[in-house]
């Protein structure tokens, strides 16, 4: 079996690090360049940067991050956020960054994660899915061949989880593989920022429905939280950003503890 891995999550604002809950109320949490640096030496297997503005002005300020990250650590480290074409994932590349998160350019652009995985592989194209529970709904569309009906209970959100799609996420995560998505990081919105635990169902929804590895992302607050995604959830990776940041424990511990348990990790 595959080490699984911790990666720390950086969403970064206007060059600042900030967290919050439910993608809302968000704290400065420091320096992104300094915090890449700080977990590389704490023990991460990989950071995951996300813009969460995004926006135009913003797009300088992120390249330089990358730049800087990619002159500063050796771990693999994933950028998402605004990108909306394929000129927007080399530049990113271009820049240090071994891998590329797409998630509302995906759902407005189906044909961008195919695009982005012909010219960088699949191995640089992440899909990121921001899922939120919903009424098993059942109906059609039409939008890229995706059917409206929600019959696993999650939708799919864009916009920084602001705007639902009427996507059902399970069928969405099916979706994005085919075209050559080589990763899902998977965040529940329920969960983000709560400390109360990944959400287990729809982790085991989407692993048992794609080949790919998926990244659990929304919820961590205890040692049982990372482990019960694994076990229980079938998660390849864990991600978490608060219990990191504001030092409720350390990665190491969070690996330790896994070990205890028997899940193979790279201490």
């Amino acid at each position: 079996m595959l080490a699984k891995r911790i990666i720390p999550c950086l969403d970064v604002n206007a060059g600042r690090v900030v967290k919050g809950v439910n993608f809302v109320n968000l704290t400065d949490a420091g320096d992104p360049v300094e915090s890449a640096a700080f977990y590389e030496s704490e023990g991460a297997d990989e950071i995951v940067f996300l813009d969460i503005t995004a926006s135009v002005d913003n797009r300088a300020t992120m390249l330089d991050v990358v730049k800087r990250t990619a002159e500063t650590i050796f771990l693999p480290f994933t950028v998402g956020g605004g990108v909306r074409t394929v000129d927007d994932m080399r530049s990113i590349l271009s820049n240090g960054a071994d891998k590329v998160s797409l998630n509302t350019a995906a759902v407005l652009n189906p044909d961008l994660v195919s695009q982005g995985a012909e010219e960088f592989g699949v191995q640089c194209v992440v899909v990121a899915i921001d899922a939120k529970s919903c009424e098993k709904l059942s109906g059609t569309t039409g939008h890229d061949n995706i059917s409206s009906a929600k019959p696993a209970g999650y939708e799919v959100y864009i916009n920084g989880g602001r705007k639902p799609t009427g996507i059902d996420a399970i069928e969405w995560a099916k979706s994005v593989v085919e075209k050559g998505a080589g990763e899902i990081l998977l965040t529940s919105i329920d969960k983000d920022g709560t400390n109360s635990g990944y959400d287990v169902e729809l982790l085991k929804l989407v692993t048992q429905s794609v080949n790919v590895p998926v990244i659990a992302s929304g919820g961590a607050g205890t040692f049982d939280h990372f482990y019960d995604a694994i076990d229980k959830g079938g998660a390849d990776a864990v991600l978490a950003a608060s219990v990191f940041h504001f030092g409720k424990f350390k990665i190491r511990q969070v690996k330790e503890y896994l070990k205890e348990k028997g899940v193979p990790v790279r201490i």
